[in-house]
This record gives C-alpha cells, sequence and structure tokens, in this order.
C-alpha cells in the first residue's frame, strides 16, 4: 500500500510499519519463500504500491492469479480483521481495481506479445533452442551473414530459410566466414522446427513489441501494470525465462542513463526466478549480472521472485538490496544450509534468531530487510504483511476478455504481419537462380542441339559429297564405258564397212574378173568346139576370181 509516500508492505510485532522508501526501489530486490507461504500477495501488495505512485509494473502471472490486480478485493470476517489489526481504515484503505494490461505470447488470454528473430539475437536464441557451442557459434555466424547482406530475420521460416540458403552456399562463405558443417546446421534447422511446435510460430513475428508500450499510465496518473499470462507458457520453462531475459535487455539498451530518481521508471517483476539461471551457459550469466548490475542506473528496478534464494547466483544476489523472505522448510541437511545462508545474508536483528524465525513464518509472514536513507539495508525485521486492496483470485473470463479488448494496445498487436523479409527474399532469389539456371540449361540445350545439328549438317554435307564425288566417278566411268562401247561400236562398224567394202570389191572382182575370165575361155576354148567353149568360159571365171581374190586378200 502506498501510504506516506512510502511503499508500507507490513507492520512489525511492535506495530511499527515496515515500508520501501521509492528512490530505493531501483536497487532491486528478492521475494522468496516456499509454495503457499504468501509470495503472491506479497508481489500483489507491491505491485499496487507502485502503480498508486505512478510506477509502470511488470509482472508474469504463473498461477493465473495476478490478474486479480484488475479487479476490487471483496470484504469479508477475515479481511475486517486485517484492516483493524494493520489500523489500514485510517491509511485510506479501500478495495479497489488497478490498471492492467494483460498480455500473452501465444494471443489468448491476453494482447499478443511477439519479438523478432534479430531482436532477440543468436545468444538467446541458442539457449532458446538448446544449442550446443558449435551450433551456438555456427547460429551467431549465420545472423552476421543475414546483417552483412541487409536481410530482415523476422520470423521463424526467415530464419529457415537463411539457414538452408548458408547450407546450399557453403562454399561461397567459407573463406570469409569459416567452414560450417551442413550437420551442425541441419541440427539447429531441427532445433528450429522443434521451437516451432512449442509456439515459436506464435512468439516471433511483427509487429514486435514495443517495450514503450508497457510505460503507459491508467486513470489519475497511476502506473500500468502489465501481466504476461504465463498459465500455459510455464511449461516450456526456456521459452517463458528467455522471453523474461529479453525483455529486461531491452529495457537495458534502450533507456537512457538518468542516474538517482526520486522513484523508479519501471518495476519489473521476475517470477520463477530459478528458471533464468537454470542450465544457463556461462556467457548467458554474465550478460544477466551485466543487466542487473547496470540497469539500475536506467530507473529500472528488478524484483526476482523464487521458493529458495539460493536458486538466484551469488553474483546476482549480491545486487539485490531489498529483501523479502517468506517461510522456508528444511527437511533434510541440505535445506537447513540453504536457510542458514538466506538468514546470514540479512543484519542480525537483536530481537529474535533469523534463522528459527525464517523456518517458523507463517503464511503472510516474513522477514524483511530494506535499504535505508543511506543505502545501508535494515536489520531484519518479523513482518506481517498487508492485505492487497484487489481481489486475491483469479478474474473471470468475461472481465479477462473486457480488459484484452479495452486495451489501448490491442489493436495494435491484435492482427500478425507477415513483411518482405529474409524468406521473401531469398524465395526471390532461388527464384531467380532457378529461371537463371533453367534459362542457362535451355542455353545449354540449344547450344547443344545447334552443335549437334551443325555436325549433323556437317556429316550431310560430307555425305553429299561423297555421294556426288561417287557420282561423278561413276559417271566419269559410265561415260568412259560409253566412249569406249561408242569407239568399239563405231570400230565395229568401221569394221563393218570394210568388211562390206571388201566384200562389195570381192564381189565386184568376182564378176569383173570372172567375166574376164570367162570370155577369155570362151575365146580360147572355141578352138576346141562348144564343148571347149564352155570349160574355157568356166575355168576362165574361176580363174580371173581366184586371182582376184587373192590379189584382194593381200
Amino acid at each position: 500500500m502506498y501510504n506516506e509516500s512510502k511503499v508500507w508492505v507490513g507492520v512489525t510485532d511492535r506495530g511499527d510499519k515496515v515500508s520501501l522508501l521509492p528512490k530505493m526501489a531501483n536497487r532491486h530486490g528478492l521475494v522468496a519463500g516456499a509454495t503457499g507461504t504468501g509470495k503472491t500477495v506479497t508481489l500483489k501488495v507491491l505491485a499496487e504500491s507502485f502503480s498508486d505512485m505512478g510506477v509502470p509494473v511488470f509482472m508474469a502471472d504463473v498461477k493465473g492469479d495476478i490478474a486479480g490486480l484488475a479487479v476490487p478485493g471483496t470484504d469479508s470476517e477475515n479481511m475486517q480483521e486485517r484492516i483493524a489489526r494493520f489500523g489500514l481504515a485510517d491509511a485510506g484503505f479501500n478495495y479497489k481495481g488497478y490498471p492492467v494490461t494483460l498480455w500473452d505470447i501465444y494471443g489468448e488470454k491476453g494482447v499478443s506479445l511477439r519479438t523478432t528473430i534479430s531482436e532477440i539475437g543468436p545468444l538467446l536464441l541458442a539457449r532458446l533452442m538448446e544449442l550446443n557451442d558449435l551450433q551456438s557459434d555456427i547460429l551467431s555466424i549465420v545472423f552476421k551473414i543475414a546483417d552483412d547482406s541487409n536481410l530482415l530475420l523476422i520470423d521463424t521460416k526467415d530464419l529457415k530459410a537463411m539457414l538452408n540458403y548458408v547450407s546450399e552456399h557453403n562454399s561461397e562463405f567459407e573463406a570469409q566466414y569459416g567452414k560450417m558443417s551442413p550437420q551442425s546446421i541441419a541440427a539447429i534447422v531441427r532445433a528450429l522446427v522443434s521451437l516451432e511446435v512449442a509456439g515459436g510460430d506464435k512468439f516471433f513475428g511483427e509487429p514486435a513489441v514495443n517495450i514503450m508500450d508497457f510505460f503507459n499510465f491508467g486513470d489519475a496518473g497511476k502506473g500500468m501494470i502489465n501481466i504476461l499470462d504465463s498459465s500455459s507458457l510455464i511449461n516450456n520453462t526456456k521459452l517463458y525465462s528467455t522471453f523474461l531475459l529479453y525483455l529486461l535487455s531491452e529495457l537495458f539498451e534502450r533507456l537512457p542513463e538518468v542516474g538517482d530518481m526520486d522513484k523508479p521508471k519501471m518495476v519489473f517483476f521476475f517470477d520463477e526466478a530459478h528458471l533464468l539461471f537454470k542450465d544457463a551457459p556461462k556467457a548467458l550469466l554474465e550478460k544477466i549480472e551485466q543487466v542487473v548490475k547496470l540497469i539500475r542506473s536506467k530507473g529500472v528496478g528488478i524484483y526476482f521472485c523464487t521458493q529458495n534464494p539460493k536458486d538466484i547466483p551469488d553474483s546476482v544476489l549480491a545486487q539485490l538490496g531489498n529483501k523479502i523472505q517468506h517461510g522456508l522448510r528444511a527437511y533434510t541437511p541440505a535445506d537447513q544450509k540453504a536457510v542458514k545462508a538466506a538468514a546470514e545474508s540479512y543484519r542480525a536483528n537483536p530481537d529474535f534468531d533469523t534463522y528459527e524465525t525464517i523456518l517458523s513464518l507463517g503464511t503472510g509472514e516474513a522477514v524483511v530487510s530494506f535499504l535505508g536513507e543511506d543505502g545501508i539495508p535494515g536489520i531484519a525485521e518479523k513482518t506481517y504483511i498487508l492485505p492487497p486492496q484487489c481481489s486475491f483470485g483469479a478474474i473471470s473470463e468475461s472481465d479477462r476478455d473486457r480488459l484484452i479488448k479495452s486495451s489501448i494496445c490491442y489493436s495494435k498487436y491484435a492482427e500478425m504481419i507477415d513483411p518482405d523479409s529474409a524468406y521473401e527474399f531469398l524465395e526471390r532469389r532461388g527464384i531467380e537462380e532457378a529461371e537463371a539456371l533453367a534459362k542457362a540449361k535451355e542455353e545449354a540445350e540449344a547450344e547443344k542441339q545447334r552443335e549437334k545439328e551443325e555436325k549433323e549438317a556437317e556429316k550431310q554435307r560430307e555425305k553429299e559429297e561423297k555421294e556426288a564425288a561417287r557420282a561423278a566417278e561413276k559417271a566419269e566411268r559410265e561415260a568412259l564405258k560409253k566412249a569406249e562401247a561408242e569407239a568399239k561400236a563405231a570400230q565395229r562398224e568401221k569394221d563393218k564397212a570394210e568388211a562390206a567394202k571388201k566384200r562389195a570389191a570381192k564381189s565386184v572382182g568376182n564378176t569383173v574378173t570372172g567375166t574376164v575370165g570367162r570370155e577369155v575361155g570362151k575365146t580360147v576354148g572355141k578352138k576346141f568346139g562348144k564343148f571347149g567353149q564352155t570349160l574355157g568360159g568356166n575355168l576362165g571365171a574361176s580363174l580371173g576370181r581366184g586371182i582376184f581374190a587373192t590379189l584382194f586378200n593381200k
């Protein structure tokens, strides 16, 4: 409860008020205690006080009852006893709800809360996907390649496209960025798919949350209480803790230095804080320690809420100046040692034994130590925590729906958009490369076809030339043969003519010589009579022909 310009948390056995000074609220704090000891009520009381102070708050709602801050509490006999016991009526206690904005990574029980792959960065993303050191290094290189190529990594499909692109073009990046095993890249892709199945496809996207939307105010200047519904998210502890750490990092990087202020600019409650440090690599632990140490100068107070202080690393625990320790149970020697360590972290109070008191604290009771005006931790005080002015329990579904849709952030983040980013760029590049490859292949096929056609044409020309040569040779042979045949025919005709001429000459010669011979024979034969004349004529003819034939044959 905000009273006398202080955060009034409870009262001691003596009736003294135990309050947190606003100017010391950004020195961080711890709210610890076993299950059922009243940590949630303490968180509500703190959140109400900061809101009344005009300081925005961000807190996670793991069990679903923190959202009751939006609804006024209800009167009861038990509440009347508490009001009278603490003297709350005179302090202006009244049942009331507070300005609340409900957020939900899954967009079901609150305004959709998203970020982008680029904004969360490779370090947190590697933890979220549970990558080993080698895979984490490769993921960082892929982010570097995307930055150097001016490619936006908005959602999981952008990162998946980028990983596949780097794997396919590994040889092109090897000289500048080093060798990246395709097997390691494939393992990162598989981890990314698992993250999508766990809800990462809803967590990563646009519009990404603007942390300045956490700095809104309600009526009368009350600080807005931003509540992240984590009833489902807590089942994925890596996603839950990584996202809250991302928000802290964003606050650290985005907010300007303000130095010491009269009150914080914002207070951040990290419920189930042990999840933040569980299995965290050394680099991440160093990052957390750096943020916790330095974010105070940005005007932000961080309050870790966990069951046991031992869940917080000593380097971080040393930065938590304001402590509220609810009851712890020591069933084992290890538990007793943890309780003793918690007790020894307080300035001793001579009125009671801190160790025994922590073991015997009831519900709604705590050992409290806040920083004083001089920044020195106060002595431990056994404190009875005030009741909240809001509802103790959860809110109805109708109230939740009303809160979600009445938020000024609802319309801004309701619909996820898919901007032109790495996936679309690489898809276009892939299409262009495929088209270029198809064109090159087509040109190569065309060139091959042209070469084939040219070879076939050359073969055809050679064939035609050979056929023409053979035809010419054949024609020449045929012409020669024909000429020879014609010469032979001419010779035959000549011989034939000569023969005919000889025969004609012979016939004429026979006729002439025969006639002459016959006449000579007759003349000679007249002397011997008619018989002699005939015989002489015949002999003369034969003799004449024979002489002619002998001369002709010569």
